[in-house]
């Protein structure tokens, strides 16, 4: 019989063509499950107490949407700084930001909380037709120490279907249906909302109970969006953000400055800033992975920055940032940028409130970012692909 003959039996290619589907499917469900095992966050020598979001919110616990809160308190009293990396999940600077101070800040006065996956959801899956990939990797001297990528919103298995319209709560200002897994439009969030709302007050409720001082929002923006390398600021905390812009290019970085608009509901610094009595402000850096005018997706691209596709888009005059053969790299400029604000934040507050101060006794140092980037403040994962 020839392979001909064989091929045309309906049994036979049948049963190759089902082995082949049951394989394929092995495969992606393998990779399905492995993407909703979060990589562990070392607790470093200053944490002195881990939470959950779920313990201001219960019926978050045993769901996606709980996620750990690492308090880093110092021995003499102080103010409270709150810091959310991964509101954005495909955003990785805040979320690494987070993650290095978890891991090697210890603070001298005052409490530092920090929430590294706000949206833990979000890092669960990346975004439909983008082919992002779903983790990268970091240099440590311990060895490598991996990142998971993940996608905009939360996840559609944890909240669907998406509506026509999204009506916020408590303004009902209408956004798109898209918006409504989005945590940045969902605070302040309500307790019996759909699964997003219900993490955003989760967050809403900690600042609250926790008498939060400041609140410090990490993102990251595509090089053609025009708010970038910007500090933007609810305006009850602009005064503390212009010194903060002051000190930074002190720092030979350059900041911009903007002001939160009144008119779009649900984001955090609008919403923790209306709705607590905290001081909020969210930092934006230079994310070329996450715009539309880059070529191909690679965890290369999230980690160095450098895409040609950009390189002729600054070329032509398309872009809000700089842009060269160089990138924006992750290490030694995005997230740097955000330990720095974070830090300069703190020096701002304490100088404006001295009976109050938050004091770092460690704290990741910009010359040793800048020359060896982020090794000497992480450690390898514990995870493996």
């Amino acid at each position: 019989m020839n392979l001909r003959t064989w091929w045309n039996d309906k049994t036979r290619r049948g049963g190759v063509l089902l082995a082949a589907a049951v394989l394929v499917a092995a495969v992606t469900g393998r990779d399905f499950v492995a993407q909703r095992k979060h990589f562990a966050v070392h607790r470093g020598p200053g944490v002195t107490q881990v939470w959950r979001l779920s313990d201001f919110l219960p019926s978050l616990a045993g769901t996606r949407g709980d996620t750990e809160v690492f308090v880093l308190a110092g021995r003499k009293p102080g103010a409270t700084v709150l810091v959310m990396g991964g509101i954005h999940a495909n955003e990785p600077a805040g979320h690494v930001a987070a993650v290095t101070l978890v891991e090697s800040a210890v603070m001298e006065a005052g409490r530092l909380i920090v929430i590294p996956t706000t949206n833990a959801s979000g890092f669960t899956a990346g975004d439909p037709q983008e082919a992002n990939p779903p983790a990268f990797s970091l240099a440590t001297r311990t060895g490598l120490r991996w990142f998971r990528y993940g996608g905009r919103g939360s996840a559609a298995v944890d909240q669907w279907p998406d509506p026509d319209i999204y009506l916020h709560h408590p303004s009902g200002q209408s956004l798109s249906g898209n918006q409504t897994r989005n945590m940045n439009r969902a605070f302040p969030g309500r307790a019996d909302g759909n699964f997003t709302e219900r993490c955003a007050f989760a967050v809403t409720e900690l600042v609250r109970r926790e008498k939060v001082d400041l609140v410090i929002d990490l993102h990251e923006a595509s090089p053609e969006y025009p708010v970038i390398n910007t500090i933007v600021a609810h305006e009850r905390a602009m005064a503390l953000a212009v010194s903060v812009a002051m000190g930074l290019e002190l720092r030979g970085i350059k900041i911009g400055l903007e002001a939160s608009p009144p008119n779009l509901r649900g984001l955090s610094h609008r919403e923790l800033g209306d709705h607590t009595p905290a001081l909020a402000v969210l930092m934006e850096t230079a994310n070329a992975a996450e715009g539309r005018i880059r070529g191909r997706m690679t965890p290369e691209l999230i980690v160095t920055g450098r895409d040609k596709m950009y390189v002729k888009a600054a070329k032509a005059g398309r872009l809000f940032v700089s842009y060269d053969e160089r990138g924006h790299p992750l290490e030694q400029e995005r997230v740097l940028r955000h330990l720095a604000g974070i830090e300069e934040f703190m020096k701002a507050w304490t100088e404006e409130n001295k009976e109050r101060p938050l004091l770092p006794a460690t704290y990741p140092e910009q010359a040793i970012i800048e020359k060896e980037g982020l090794a000497p403040y992480l450690r390898a994962s514990a995870d493996a692909l």
